[in-house]
């Protein structure tokens, strides 16, 4: 035990010395992440502006988001496997030409029928942003940097969400609606020439050291065989991450969608003012997606397991959530801009552990195909919560039911990963030559 926790030491303080091009790696995918999210969000943000021009109802805004929702659906679990079989340079350059396509195409909407469509193919791209971007960081990191290299490149998401409110504003006021959506378009553009540039798989960089590469690879190496989906369907782990996923993608939709038409109305704000506090959100966020992902990892590296760190991490960020049920109570505009900020940061500091869990159970072949599968339970999670939310809107006006959920919703996920997963160690997937099986030391054999 002393030899082993020596060897840790060892390899802890090689990891500060080496190279670190693998966060320039980090760098491109926080900012396609800010872009997917600039992207997304730019129908919340423009909601009033375009419910007013069409005469939408709740209801009719919901649908739109519905049909974003199925496409992410669908397209995450194809893309998850996707990504599993022709590696995150291709699979993310893939997804990132559709969806910026089909972002621009919002500016020749005229109706709900083309914004569903627009959002259709938007949803079947942005699908791919997560499995493609977890691929590369399990590529590119070892176990114990995983979490707060995917907290950092999920923090891009609230950059996005800063940048979306104090943005387009600004745009569709100089050039209008439909404009905003082509300008926008061109970051997608860049960004792809960028990453087919720049990406590599670490073995083939060479920006990438012999020291940087050993760090990357020091973790032990897992099977090279593509894993079927009935074999991780049948696992309870996967079950664990999916179902998690189910409880906590809807609160965050809800959050991305929603929160620009409350701030609206609630505190009668418009076009040109309800951006800053919509801002100030979202920048709360990024500090938990960050904080996220280095308590876990500053707690594994304290000598917690990875299920005890990553659990007691996702324990305290689900407390930190439940005061958004109160939120529609709070007469100031900056209150309410804390709590619901302290809840998005919660949330994308849970929502980054629960990212790592199919990395650190899963030998690296299966990790996108586990992450689509959650993508798509999400998903179809996302896509019940924006039916029930213009539901409830149209027919009461009032969030307070959506907040209750709000608060409610990562406790019961954590319960469920808890439940499902109760050790977090290496799955057991059974191959006809025993490829994937974990060694006794929970690793797996090549």
């Amino acid at each position: 035990m002393a030899e082993a926790s020596l060897a840790e030491e060892t390899i802890a303080r090689a990891g500060e010395r080496v190279g670190r091009f693998r966060w320039v790696i980090v760098g491109l995918l926080f900012a396609a992440t800010a872009i997917n999210y600039i992207d997304r969000q730019m129908i919340g943000v423009l909601k009033p502006t375009l419910s007013q021009e069409f005469g939408w109802s709740e209801s009719n805004f919901a649908l739109i988001v519905f049909w974003f929702q199925l496409a992410y659906a669908v397209g995450y679990i194809s893309f998850g496997r996707l990504v599993d079989r022709l590696g995150a340079r291709v699979g993310y350059a893939l997804a990132l030409v559709i969806w910026t396509i089909s972002h621009m195409a919002h500016g020749l909407a005229s109706g709900v029928a083309s914004f569903a469509a627009a959002r259709f193919g938007l949803g079947i791209g942005e699908s791919g942003n997560f499995p493609a971007g977890i691929r590369a960081v399990t590529d590119w990191f070892p176990q114990r940097e995983r979490a707060l290299a995917i907290g950092i490149f999920n923090a891009g998401a609230n950059i996005g969400a800063i940048v979306t409110p104090l943005l387009v504003p600004v745009l569709v006021v100089s050039f209008g609606w439909r404009a905003a959506f082509f300008l926008t378009g061109f970051f997608g553009i860049a960004w792809l020439i960028a990453w087919w540039s720049v990406y590599r798989h670490p073995a083939e960089h060479k920006r990438v050291s012999r020291q940087e590469l050993a760090w990357i690879q020091h973790d032990p190496a897992d099977p090279a065989e593509t894993i079927p989906w009935m074999q991780l369907l049948g696992k309870r782990e996967t079950w664990a991450y999916a179902l998690g996923k189910f409880l906590i993608d809807p609160i965050w939709w809800f959050f991305l969608f929603w929160l620009p038409g409350y701030l609206f109305q609630r505190y009668d704000l418009d076009l040109t003012s309800f951006g800053l506090p919509l801002a100030a959100i979202y920048l709360i966020s990024d500090a938990g997606s960050v904080l996220g992902g280095w308590m876990s990892g500053r707690l594994i590296k304290a000598g917690l397991s990875v299920n005890v760190a990553r659990k007691a991490t996702m324990a305290f960020w689900a407390a930190c959530v439940f005061p958004i049920w109160f939120a529609q109570d709070i007469a100031s505009v900056w209150g309410a801009v804390l709590v619901i900020g302290l809840a998005t940061a919660a949330h994308q500091a849970f929502s980054a552990n629960l990212y790592t869990l199919p990395s650190d159970i899963f030998p690296r072949t299966a990790v996108g195909s586990v992450i689509g599968i959650g993508g798509t339970v999400g998903a179809l999670g996302g896509m019940g919560m924006a039916l029930f939310t213009g539901y409830i809107l149209d027919s009461t006006g009032s969030y307070a039911v959506l907040f209750a959920i709000c608060a409610s919703a990562y406790v019961l996920a954590l319960l469920v990963v808890h439940l499902l997963a109760p050790r977090l160690e290496p799955v057991r997937l059974a191959k006809t030559d025993d490829a994937a099986l974990p060694e006794e030391d929970g690793s797996f054999r090549r």
